[in-house]
């Protein structure tokens, strides 16, 4: 057990939180929020992973590694995934899903 609180009660809340992500990324319409939702989607994940080494390796630090990547993959992700977004506003001065549909090329 991590100081009192154990695997059960993190991963359900890892859940919970992942699922949270989710319903906002499949309901959102606007473009930021769908990006904090996917970037809380993989919080939650890079959660699990410390909390599952910590439980079964806990003198190994693959599951720090892996949350690691996972954070830099998510900081590379949300650059990029800006620098989209920006160029979207710039064409139809609007961040809406249902203008990006509709965005001539």
């Amino acid at each position: 057990m991590i100081e009192g609180i154990s695997i059960q009660v993190i991963l359900t809340f890892t859940t919970v939180l992942f699922f949270i992500g989710l319903y906002g990324f499949l309901t959102r319409t606007h473009l930021i929020g769908i990006l904090i939702s996917l970037e809380l989607m993989l919080n939650s994940e890079a959660i699990n992973f410390v909390a599952v080494n910590k439980y079964l390796h806990p003198q190994f630090l693959q599951g720090a590694v892996f949350s690691l990547f996972i954070l830099a993959l998510a900081a590379a992700e949300t650059a990029l995934a800006l620098a989209i977004i920006l160029q979207v506003y710039r064409r139809t001065g609007s961040v809406d899903v249902k203008e990006v549909k509709e965005l001539k090329y």
